[in-house]
């Protein structure tokens, strides 16, 4: 036990929270595992934590006992009830706020709630077991936010452990290296520090997954994250073609951007570091793209 509250399969029973695959929910009942994620994203002094998509409030449980100050965005009415115990329990120190993950802006609120603490500075990050259906839009969304180093300074995420693969990958790893690896080796050091059974999920999904840390990276190479963006769209949407015919589609003279950034036509996206698409994406500003 982490604390003396009713065991969470009592507390999912009592209110009534069966998973909903459309809300990408998977609950972690595991206190064990929780406290594991809670430990790697510790510690917790003078820190705000942004948790996305609580749910009954396993992992909240986990931080919250780990001495974290918690704002939980938590979109599924049905377990405002069920945090709101937890908050009861652990007075000042959990903020439930009903919405959309997508629809709020983390850093702004993690801004608030640092401003508002009893000591400065305040630190604050991210840890969450994302909802799947929504992980890779709501970490890309972090990655390119403006301004940059970012307030949060560690990312401690769960995702489908290939979508984990994708975030750490290296040209080295064709396969898995696409978009949102460039943009996370871009601004951050992206590790996965652990594998998680689908059995510790209920229900259990029909994957692993992985527990990823990143690390904001205070000063990334100079590079608009716009044009990074498109630039990784082009030429990641057509992955099997060579640059000179993926990149077209920037409507710009592909041999002068091409050229620009010191890179060969006949290159395919993967085989493109991340300073290779950085060199990209100011050449296409440069080209007015």
């Amino acid at each position: 036990m982490i604390d003396d509250l009713p065991p969470l399969r009592e507390v999912v029973a009592r209110h009534g929270l069966d998973a909903k695959k459309t809300l990408g929910q998977n609950f972690l009942f595991d206190l064990n595992l929780t406290s594991r994620i809670a430990r790697a994203a510790g510690p917790f002094a003078d820190t705000v934590v942004i948790e996305i998509g609580p749910g009954p409030g396993g992992l909240t449980r986990a931080l919250l006992a780990q001495g974290a100050h918690v704002v939980a965005i938590e979109r599924d009415q049905r377990c405002l009830p069920a945090l709101a115990e937890i908050a009861a329990h652990y007075p000042g120190r959990l903020t439930i706020i009903e919405g959309d993950a997508l629809e709020i802006d983390a850093a702004a609120l993690a801004r608030q709630h640092c401003a508002s603490g009893a000591s400065e500075p305040a630190r604050a990050r991210i840890c969450a077991n994302l909802p799947y259906n929504v992980a890779t839009a709501l970490l890309t969304r972090w990655i390119e936010a403006e301004p940059w180093p970012s307030i949060f300074d560690r990312y401690v995420l769960m995702f489908q452990k290939e979508v984990a693969l994708r975030i750490v990958a290296t040209p080295a790893n064709r396969a898995d290296y696409g978009r949102l690896a460039v943009l996370c080796g871009w601004r951050t050091r992206a590790r996965i520090l652990f594998d998680v059974s689908p059995a510790a999920f209920t229900p259990p999904p029909k994957v692993t997954s992985s527990v990823v840390e990143l690390v904001p990276n205070s000063a990334p190479l100079a590079c608009n994250p716009q044009a990074l963006s498109r630039v990784t769209q082009a030429a990641f949407g057509q992955r099997r073609k060579m640059l000179r015919q993926s990149l077209k589609s920037l409507g710009v003279d592909v041999s002068a951007l091409l050229s620009g950034a010191a890179i060969e036509e006949t290159k395919r996206a993967e085989e493109v570091d991340v300073a290779g698409f950085v060199a990209l994406a100011r050449r296409l500003e440069k080209l007015g793209g």
